[in-house]
């Protein structure tokens, strides 16, 4: 059945994999997590070996290390940690941390060997915007919107 047909979403990848034989690839579709947090924490684990990011994720989650926090950093407080702003995005670790043992799951079924996984992309980006709205007085009301968020990381086998 053709795609423009369906009415089914079809969701594409914002980078092509350099060599499909020895990279693998996973992705989160419209989570209901902060989409600036997300960016960071994506930027954090980029370039990591798949075992490290892990246990950095699992860190986060138990509240032993921070994430630093680079463009999103108005008012947050700084720490020694991180040489300035950093936080715990625990519900955004979680997800993510869901995400990269679904990557190994996926390169176990592709034949990868994990132990040489290095994360070459890891993207997070905007998804729909569900419309909300508070009730305030005299029957007027102020727009809450809630943003959704797509993650995708793609690791690739290096040596």
């Amino acid at each position: 059945m053709n795609c423009r047909y369906s009415k089914l979403p079809h969701w594409r990848y914002s980078v092509q994999e350099v060599e499909p034989a020895k990279s693998v690839r996973a992705s989160l579709r419209e989570v209901d997590v902060s989409p600036k947090w997300s960016r960071e924490l994506c930027q954090a684990i980029k370039g990591m070996k798949i075992d490290k990011a892990k246990k950095l994720l699992e860190d986060v989650i138990a509240r032993k290390k921070m994430i630093p926090y680079r463009r999103y950093r108005k008012l947050r407080a700084h720490h020694s940690e991180t040489k300035g702003p950093g936080g715990y995005p625990i519900k955004v670790a979680k997800h993510v941390l869901k995400l990269l043992e679904s990557l190994e799951a996926n390169a176990e079924f592709k034949g990868l060997d994990t132990e040489k996984l290095f994360i070459t992309h890891a993207a997070a980006h905007k998804g729909r915007t569900i419309k909300k709205f508070f009730p305030r007085a005299f029957g007027r009301a102020s727009p809450h919107n809630k943003t959704l968020v797509h993650i995708e990381i793609i690791a690739s086998e290096i040596g």
